[in-house]
């Protein structure tokens, strides 16, 4: 994720900047990813620039409701800037102090782990050479990193590969002191495990494992079960299957729906979302996520978390970003997983449709909450195409270590710069959308999930019908839209002529 996430409050009014040699000075307070900025209307006023890197201690002190925080820099300047309003003082400073991360460039030219960008968001107390040690201890080198910052009460998310302790308890002290850096006083924190205790239990006995809780005291570990790699394949296998049996037999449908096990899957990611979700949200505790690699259903737990507590994630422009750094960036191994589809004969190990699941993951979120999404289904559509043939080169390669090698940003096409643009942006807008800065629920219970028919029915039954309905649908807000925008026009009209003749009456 970028620093920019992590702000709390971006803008403030009405703040008093007082630093040496100059007046007080008032004017509006923006942070960036990058600055603090003041700019004032005042004559004559240089506007402040200050980089979170010159930051070396923050200081904040209230008298009734106006709050002070004192800004000491590297360069031994100290800055005052008085902000009206506690709550907007505190998610100042706090955004401020979110120089408890740092960005590392640990991983430049790809020399740590490979499936991992060349910059990371990591503990500032932690430096390159621990990580570098953190990065034997955990499989394929991913060690624990930033994945979400929720700006209500600064809880995280986390998540790496599974940790090398093998049948004889090896541990990493450095790993511990990570992990451990992203809590708070008094605070504990979850590990949740996407893997059953014993399949961890068999990881262990051939070199991988789990946090020990003697090692990890301060941290409750959670072990779920989602399925990988041939298991989900043959599961979409036997749904396609199902989806193209021709009898007409609806028992017979049914049963081999059933025995899938297609929304059983998507139930229990859906689960492990939605606890992922509750621990940051409803319990006020970080949380760390990995199952083996950290490539698959990790990221499908990191990614759901977020559409569940984050707004924007639920726009068009934020899920591309999310699709990005937790998939893309986080790498994810499409070449592998996406080789081949539900046709093909020839068994290949890595083949698996975790990013599909996801994807019918956000579906049953979006037919649940209609109104919280900027996207469509043809959005989620779109991406499932793409993902598995594409003339776009944002998921050819295995990761982005890959995609530089082969100069994909220099030879092809980004899909993004496609959708964005207005002309194909308006086919994946969803006209019901209304902002909802809420965290959302989504149902889990069997009655809630349905099969995707967009994705797995739309071959073998036309669609022309519910097209049709849509578009009148469309047609119908479009209406309403320009009818009530006629209606406040009129009311303007009214309220400036009641006014005309208030004026002419006054003696």
């Amino acid at each position: 994720m970028e620093f920019a996430e992590l702000i709390k409050t971006p803008r403030v009014d009405n703040v008093v900047l007082h630093r040496p040699f100059y007046p007080a000075v008032e004017g509006t307070l923006c942070l960036t990813g990058h600055h603090l900025i003041l700019s004032s209307r005042q004559d004559n006023t240089e506007e402040l620039w200050l980089l979170h890197s010159n930051i070396d201690a923050i200081d904040k002190r209230f008298v009734g409701p106006l709050g002070t925080i004192i800004i000491k820099c590297k360069d031994f300047r100290i800055i005052q800037l008085d902000i009206p309003g506690m709550e907007e003082c505190l998610n100042i400073a706090s955004s401020i102090e979110t120089s408890e991360w740092r960005l590392s460039y640990v991983n430049k030219e790809f020399a740590v782990c490979p499936s991992y960008p060349p910059i990371v968001i990591v503990p500032k107390s932690i430096d390159d050479e621990a990580l570098r040690k953190v990065a034997t201890f955990r499989h394929g080198g991913r060690f624990p990193v930033l994945s979400y910052y929720h700006k209500k009460n600064g809880m995280v998310i986390m998540r790496s590969g599974q940790p090398l302790t093998g049948t004889n308890g090896r541990r990493c002290k450095e790993d511990e002191k990570l992990i451990n850096a992203t809590l708070r006083a008094g605070k504990r924190g979850y590990i949740i495990d996407t893997r059953s205790l014993n399949v961890a239990q068999q990881a262990r006995a051939k070199g991988g494992g789990f946090e020990q809780e003697a090692h990890y005291p301060q941290w409750r570990r959670i072990h779920k079960s989602i399925e990988r790699y041939h298991i989900l394949q043959e599961s979409l296998i036997k749904l396609v299957e199902a989806c193209n049996d021709q009898t007409h037999n609806m028992d017979r449908w049914l049963s081999k729906l059933e025995a899938s096990n297609w929304l059983t899957h998507i139930k229990e990611i859906l689960t492990t979302a939605c606890l992922a979700a509750q621990c940051i949200d409803r319990e006020g505790a970080s949380i760390l996520i990995h199952g083996t690699e950290g490539t698959d259903s990790t990221l499908q737990v990191t990614s759901l978390a977020q559409i569940i507590l984050e707004p924007r994630s639920r726009t068009i422009r934020g899920f591309e970003a999310l699709i990005e750094r937790e998939w893309l960036q986080a790498g994810h191994p499409f070449q592998q997983r996406c080789a081949q589809s539900a046709y093909c004969n020839s068994k290949q190990k890595w083949e698996s449709p975790v990013f599909l699941l996801f994807l019918d993951c956000v579906w049953q979120i979006l037919r649940q909450f209609p109104c919280s999404f900027e996207f469509n289904e043809n959005f989620l559509i779109m991406l499932f195409e793409h993902a598995y043939a594409s003339q776009f080169g944002t998921f050819l390669g295995n990761n982005e270590s890959e995609r530089c090698k082969l100069k994909l940003q220099q030879k092809t096409m980004s899909l993004w710069s496609w959708v964005n643009r207005p002309s194909e942006l308006s086919k994946f807008t969803n006209p019901l959308f209304e902002a909802n800065n809420l965290v959302i629920w989504p149902s889990v219970a069997p009655q809630s999930l349905q099969l995707w028919e967009g994705i797995f029915l739309r071959w073998n039954r036309s669609s022309k019908y519910l097209d049709e309905a849509y578009e009148e649908m469309v047609n119908i807000i479009e209406y309403n839209k320009e009818l009530q925008a006629k209606v406040n026009i009129l009311r303007r009209q009214l309220a400036e002529l009641e006014t005309e003749d208030e004026m002419q009456e006054s003696p």
